[in-house]
């Protein structure tokens, strides 16, 4: 009678821990996207051009297959992940880390309605004020950092739009993955997303600008740690609730904040600090709480 919830339980806890890595594996990266000698929107283009070439070989390998029902679950998201890391690879060159990485903490909020409505989740009060209380965090935070000289409105604006897309990535991927093999499914995601950002890349670059040697090293360290993290994520969506994985998000700003003060020189003030604080503080909270709900069943 008891091994079914330890079953369960154990799933839980492995979707949290593949959460978990997909956060630090893109907080991580958006610290990388800054140091490598390409605009982001080349950035953005190449690397996802050659996640599909990887990730193809990879269902090939495997002996598995890229079907035409796998193309169609997963095109909703592909298209949305291409449009999103582009916008956020921009941003990330117009702005502070720190700014776009909070920005794209709201996520959980434009999430709690979706996971609701479309996936069945309970959300419940706390979870609701907690997010509420993580938005004040992140406004802190972003008026902490205008006074900064690589502050940007241009770059901040990007950052919101690549929230909301991310948003609809993650609810998209959540769907697609119910039915698409997580493998094949990554694979749709970059074949899909590269050919979206085609023209944009093509805009960019006044024509096709292929990357360097050099360059490419970065867009493939680029692939194995943020790319990874997409991946993780992407396996994890069957185990852990979409409210859960998305709030997690929260601790993306302050690992990616304190990576950028460690390696790129920039620097945080108190107030930028306060709302960072708030926001981990809300993050420990929700795990802790999912702890005890997955225990006591």
């Amino acid at each position: 009678m008891t091994s079914a919830p330890t079953v369960i339980d154990q799933s839980e806890r492995a979707g949290v821990v593949g959460a978990v890595a997909a956060i630090c594996l893109w907080s991580a990266g958006n610290v990388m996207v800054v140091e490598v000698p390409m605009p982001g929107m080349q950035i953005a283009f190449w690397r996802i051009l050659l996640g599909a070439v990887v990730y193809s070989f990879a269902v090939y390998v495997s002996r598995g297959s890229l079907t035409r029902a796998g193309f169609v679950a997963s095109a909703p998201a592909g298209i949305v992940i291409g449009l999103e890391i582009g916008a956020f690879f921009v941003a990330l060159k117009h702005t502070t880390v720190a700014n776009v990485t909070v920005l794209a903490a709201l996520t959980p909020l434009v999430l709690l309605a979706v996971a609701a409505r479309r996936f069945g989740e309970t959300v419940t009060r706390f979870l609701t004020v907690v997010t509420a209380v993580a938005t004040i965090g992140v406004g802190v935070a972003i008026f902490g950092s205008t006074r900064h000289t690589s502050w940007s409105p241009k770059g901040d604006l990007l950052a919101v739009v690549a929230m909301f897309l991310f948003a609809a990535y993650l609810a998209m991927s959540k769907r697609a993955r119910m039915s698409v093999p997580a493998l094949e499914f990554q694979a749709w995601l970059w074949i899909v997303g590269a050919t979206v950002l085609i023209p944009f890349a093509l805009l960019d670059a006044g024509g096709v600008d292929v990357p360097t040697g050099s360059q490419w090293v970065w867009l493939a360290a680029l692939l194995a740690v943020p790319g990874s993290g997409h991946m993780a994520m992407n396996w994890a969506h069957p185990r852990v609730r979409l409210v859960v994985a998305s709030m997690l998000t929260l601790a993306v700003p302050v690992l990616s904040s304190l990576g950028a003060v460690l390696f790129l020189d920039e620097s945080l003030g108190w107030v930028q600090v306060g709302g960072m604080a708030v926001v981990l503080a809300v993050l420990a909270a929700v795990i802790r709480r999912e702890a005890r709900l997955v225990n006591a069943r």
